[in-house]
């Protein structure tokens, strides 16, 4: 991957071919789309918001000339390339300019937040729309289930239905602040060797969102209707933040201990192995950010 990475830094026509082929190839492997976007992301945070708009336009421009040539239709592909890369080329600037990465997080997340809330105020019920196309996606396992009764299943369909915005804009941040720190890794690995690992070990979020974070809850706990309904699907979106952030806060304190080596990769395998895992994961993240949690467990294994 840094052999990669010194590939894109070799110029203009090096990065903008990297993100190109790799978008289109995103289409058939989706987790691709993330090293597509580090590449605009890496550019914008070493050489500047104007070299990465660049790339980001040249890139777009040659994804359209690859989609008219392998899809018949420039539209989609060059609508895909600005959704991928103008986010992600946004933020860049947030980290450049701001050098906080916890604040571009906050950021990113704060962006989908407004993004969920626009799409309510756009759809006059979200959940239906997800509703209806959920149930024709599953439709063929309702009538061929035997195990489980249609009913049942169109009962759970329903109900994930209300947090399926929330879910899909979780999905897009995840994505999005993944690119970003695999690009503020490269950038590491190339000019500042360990600077990406004492970035992310020091992730903290601010206490306001942490109080912020509270305040949904209890209005989503509370209240009904469509308000109640926003709040959980912003709910669902926090627990990427603080999912992020209970890692980073782990990651810190199982490395100050002796049997760090160890600690560190098996946090890592749970999570991927046992995605439940991460309810809890969050829940230090929140608690850490009053609680100093994180120094706490540091401090005991020192004992």
């Amino acid at each position: 991957m840094k052999f990669l990475a010194g590939y894109i830094m070799k110029g203009r026509i090096q990065a903008m071919t990297v993100a190109s082929t790799l978008a289109l190839l995103s289409l058939l492997f989706p987790p691709v789309s993330i090293v597509s976007s580090a590449t605009v992301a890496l550019v914008t945070l070493r050489r500047g918001a104007n070299e990465g708009l660049y790339v980001l336009i040249i890139s777009c421009l040659a994804t359209a000339a690859l989609g008219m040539l392998l899809l018949g239709s420039y539209q989609f592909a060059l609508l895909y390339g600005l959704v991928l890369w103008l986010p992600i080329w946004l933020i860049s600037i947030v980290l450049r300019e701001g050098r906080y990465l916890s604040v571009t997080i906050e950021v990113a997340v704060i962006l989908g937040i407004v993004g969920i809330v626009g799409f309510y105020l756009y759809h006059p019920d979200p959940a239906a729309l997800w509703n209806s196309l959920l149930t024709q996606m599953f439709q063929p396992v309702m009538d061929g289930s035997v195990d489980v009764p249609s009913e049942e299943i169109s009962l759970s369909l329903a109900r994930f239905s209300r947090i399926m915005t929330g879910a899909i804009a979780a999905g897009i941040v995840y994505g999005l602040i993944f690119g970003l720190f695999l690009a503020r890794w490269w950038q590491s690995a190339l000019y500042n060797p360990g600077g990406f690992r004492a970035e992310f070990l020091g992730l903290r979020i601010h206490p306001q969102l942490a109080y912020l974070t509270l305040v949904v809850l209890v209005m989503a706990l509370t209240l009904s209707g469509a308000v109640a309904e926003v709040c959980r699907n912003i709910i669902v979106l926090l627990f990427v933040l603080y999912t992020l952030t209970g890692t980073a806060a782990l990651h810190a304190s199982f490395a100050e201990m002796k049997s760090g080596r160890f600690m560190v990769p098996f946090l890592y395998i749970t999570l991927v192995m046992i995605p439940h895992v991460a309810i809890a994961v969050a829940l230090f993240g929140l608690g850490d950010t009053w609680l100093n949690l994180r120094n706490k467990i540091s401090n005991q294994s020192d004992e």
